[in-house]
Protein backbone atom coordinates (compact mmCIF):
# COMPACT_ATOMS: atom_id res chain seq x y z
CA UNK A 1 0.00 0.00 0.00
CA UNK A 2 1.33 3.55 -0.85
CA UNK A 3 1.73 6.07 1.93
CA UNK A 4 -0.71 8.47 -0.08
CA UNK A 5 -3.33 5.33 0.12
CA UNK A 6 -2.18 4.96 3.52
CA UNK A 7 -3.45 8.39 4.65
CA UNK A 8 -7.34 7.95 2.50
CA UNK A 9 -8.42 5.07 5.08
CA UNK A 10 -10.71 5.82 7.85
CA UNK A 11 -9.66 5.74 11.40
CA UNK A 12 -10.23 3.05 13.89
CA UNK A 13 -12.41 5.69 15.78
CA UNK A 14 -13.53 7.78 12.87
CA UNK A 15 -17.01 8.10 11.95
CA UNK A 16 -17.11 6.02 8.43
CA UNK A 17 -20.62 6.21 7.85
CA UNK A 18 -23.73 8.28 8.42
CA UNK A 19 -27.31 6.70 8.08
CA UNK A 20 -30.70 7.83 8.03
CA UNK A 21 -33.53 4.90 8.77
CA UNK A 22 -36.80 4.61 8.51
CA UNK A 23 -39.19 3.10 11.31
CA UNK A 24 -39.56 0.07 9.46
CA UNK A 25 -35.82 -0.20 8.56
CA UNK A 26 -34.87 0.73 12.05
CA UNK A 27 -36.25 -2.58 13.36
CA UNK A 28 -35.49 -4.83 10.64
CA UNK A 29 -31.55 -3.24 11.40
CA UNK A 30 -31.86 -3.58 15.00
CA UNK A 31 -33.19 -7.22 14.81
CA UNK A 32 -31.03 -8.43 12.73
CA UNK A 33 -27.99 -7.41 15.06
CA UNK A 34 -29.49 -9.10 17.67
CA UNK A 35 -29.63 -12.09 15.66
CA UNK A 36 -26.00 -11.40 14.61
CA UNK A 37 -24.95 -11.19 18.63
CA UNK A 38 -26.77 -14.10 19.49
CA UNK A 39 -24.99 -16.49 16.58
CA UNK A 40 -21.70 -15.41 17.78
CA UNK A 41 -19.40 -17.43 19.84
CA UNK A 42 -17.00 -17.26 22.61
CA UNK A 43 -13.84 -16.67 19.68
CA UNK A 44 -15.35 -14.00 17.88
CA UNK A 45 -15.05 -11.49 20.86
CA UNK A 46 -14.02 -8.45 18.68
CA UNK A 47 -16.56 -8.69 16.28
CA UNK A 48 -19.21 -9.10 18.95
CA UNK A 49 -17.76 -6.28 20.71
CA UNK A 50 -18.53 -4.51 17.30
CA UNK A 51 -22.08 -5.08 16.81
CA UNK A 52 -22.05 -4.14 20.51
CA UNK A 53 -20.83 -0.81 19.95
CA UNK A 54 -23.61 -0.51 17.10
CA UNK A 55 -26.47 -1.54 18.78
CA UNK A 56 -25.53 0.96 21.61
CA UNK A 57 -26.07 3.83 19.04
CA UNK A 58 -29.47 2.67 18.10
CA UNK A 59 -32.57 3.28 20.26
CA UNK A 60 -33.56 1.51 23.11
CA UNK A 61 -34.70 -1.96 22.56
CA UNK A 62 -38.04 -0.63 24.27
CA UNK A 63 -38.45 1.96 21.82
CA UNK A 64 -37.37 -0.56 19.17
CA UNK A 65 -39.72 -3.09 20.21
CA UNK A 66 -42.57 -0.42 20.26
CA UNK A 67 -41.99 -0.25 16.32
CA UNK A 68 -44.97 -2.08 14.69
CA UNK A 69 -43.33 -3.84 11.64
CA UNK A 70 -46.44 -4.55 10.06
CA UNK A 71 -48.28 -1.08 10.51
CA UNK A 72 -44.97 0.26 8.99
CA UNK A 73 -44.84 -1.93 5.82
CA UNK A 74 -48.29 -0.96 5.37
CA UNK A 75 -47.95 2.28 5.56
CA UNK A 76 -45.19 2.25 3.13
CA UNK A 77 -47.42 0.61 0.61
CA UNK A 78 -50.23 3.11 1.13
CA UNK A 79 -52.51 0.94 3.05
CA UNK A 80 -55.04 2.37 5.27
CA UNK A 81 -54.32 2.08 8.90
CA UNK A 82 -56.51 -0.18 11.17
CA UNK A 83 -57.17 2.14 14.00
CA UNK A 84 -55.67 1.58 17.26
CA UNK A 85 -57.17 0.80 20.62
Amino acid sequence: MSTGEADNLIGPCETAFRLELTAAQLKVTYTALRSLLDDFGHEEHDVREVVVEVLDKLPSEHDVRAIDLSRELARRRGERQPPTS
